[in-house]
């Protein structure tokens, strides 16, 4: 306390110094952008306007959507932890970008981003019973929002639902996880669905670490459908990997219309169907490898009917052997020939990258569990009941942690316009490179009750938010 810090002098370069000064300096300037998306798509007044807050009006000092605004403008900005908010509490751009106040006020003596008691206390709201699905279908409605803001108001004629299983490792015994012979780790395995369109995440819903991929994988696939039709699009495909056509879920997506594409795993049964489509054709060999695709019926023991399958065969640079994998799909060869079928899964390959940003960029860390003290001074205590639900809490953050990825600024040049996403008229284009804008330095000038943050031209020139007058 009152400790002056001397300037540091560096050794290889004696002009080179680093002072300490008492200015305010923020490593977070890219908050204002994602306050920014978050204020024109005006989801936080549909959730709010939805959610039961039980608190005391008269005891309360955040309002709900200041606590929910500081939740996902932290994991936007890559701060996972909840005390985090303890440590940045004084930050003058996140101060800025979470709070309701106008003006310089979220700056004055006094003012500070939410304590992390408060914001464990904010899960505990969202896990009510009343507040689960709202959170849950806030998800979606962000990701039609931004659609629509996209495409002036317009909805699309089909959307492809993305759906895959993420490994989410575990670091203790939170309640629900379990080892994965797999992975070879204890985790969750939730089920994730993100749009093939924009890449924002749609649903997600937290499973034991020994759930197989399709477990609940129909009950979740047309609950979302249901919502996103006429909401988002006027058709919903599904997308999916090897892990889930089963009988279950493709006779229920059949039943309902919804069609699918799937990649299905080989057996003996499908090589020998694909012995005689893997003998190489006579001549040399061109360039450009080459791809054949031969439709085909399979009926896999446990499904009750045959259905249409699709041998892709390949040419592999350097292989003396053909390689070959198989297509699954509910779709009629008159409407998607089967090099259009190959040519619309392929580009799975962009989903992955969408669910690897989740994984890798925002590292959902899902660490709620009951942790009741046992012990005081050494002697044991009784064990106490709790009520709170771990599983609940950690399906939260989950769902959290996916909404702060679609509230990340899209990449454009800055632009002035005003309009609400809700509506039509914003062109909001791919997902931001956090390291350059979103965690950019920034030092704020105070000029007559503004506040105005520096950036370097080429953080505003990069990725930030696109948005144009409708």
């Amino acid at each position: 306390m009152g400790e002056t810090l001397l300037p540091f002098a560096t050794s290889f370069n004696a002009s080179l110094s680093v002072e300490a000064r008492p200015e305010h300096l923020t490593g977070d300037a890219g908050a204002v952008l994602v306050r920014e998306v978050i204020e024109r798509t005006g989801i936080l007044e549909w959730m709010t306007a939805r959610l039961h807050d039980p608190r005391q009006p008269h005891l309360i000092t955040y309002p709900l959507a200041e606590l929910l605004r500081t939740v996902l403008v932290l994991f936007a900005q890559g701060w996972h932890d909840q005390d985090d908010a303890d440590a940045l509490r004084l930050d003058p751009a996140l101060r800025c970008a979470v709070a309701d106040a106008r003006g310089t006020t979220p700056l004055a003596e006094g003012a500070h981003l939410a304590s992390q008691p408060t914001l464990s206390r904010l899960l505990d709201i969202l896990t009510l019973e009343a507040n689960r699905p709202v959170l849950r279908e806030a998800l979606a409605e962000l990701a039609a929002r931004r659609l629509r803001a996209e495409r002036g108001g317009r909805q699309l004629r089909r959307l492809t639902i993305d759906v895959d299983g993420l490994p989410v490792e575990v670091h203790g015994a939170q309640p629900g996880s379990a080892w994965n012979g797999h992975y070879q780790q204890r985790m969750y395995h939730p089920i994730i669905a993100c749009a093939a369109e924009s890449g924002d995440m749609l649903d997600a819903r937290l499973r034991p670490g020994n759930a197989h991929t399709a477990e609940g994988a129909l009950d979740f696939v047309l609950d979302l459908v249901d919502r996103l039709e006429g909401r988002m699009c006027q058709v919903a495909m599904l997308r999916m990997d090897a892990g889930f056509p089963e009988e279950r879920l493709l006779s229920g997506l059949e039943a309902r219309g919804t069609p699918y594409v799937a990649r299905i795993r080989n057996n003996r049964v499908l090589d020998r169907m694909a012995g005689p489509h893997l003998r190489r054709p006579p001549g040399r060999p061109p360039a450009e490898p080459r791809v054949w695709c031969h439709e085909m019926e399979y009926q896999a023991g446990a499904w009750s009917r045959p259905r249409r399958v699709v041998l892709v065969v390949l040419e592999r640079p350097g292989d003396l052997l053909l390689d070959h994998f198989w297509l699954l799909t509910s779709i009629s060869a008159t409407a998607v020939p089967a090099g259009e079928l190959l040519a619309h899964y392929r580009q799975r390959g962009t989903a992955e990258g969408h669910f690897g940003e989740l994984m890798d960029v925002l590292a959902p860390a899902l660490s709620s569990t009951q942790r009741t003290k046992r012990h005081y001074r050494g002697s044991p205590l009784p064990a106490l009941p709790t009520s709170l639900d771990a599983v609940a809490r950690n399906e939260a953050l989950l769902l959290l942690q996916s909404g702060s990825r679609t509230s990340l600024p899209r990449s454009g040049p800055l632009r002035t316009g005003r309009d609400d996403c809700s509506s039509s008229g914003s062109s909001l284009c791919r997902p931001v490179h956090r390291p350059r804008v979103v965690r950019m330095m920034a030092p704020p000038v105070y000029q007559l009750q503004v506040v105005q943050l520096i950036c370097s031209v080429v953080a505003a020139r990069c990725d930030v938010v696109c948005v144009d007058e409708g």
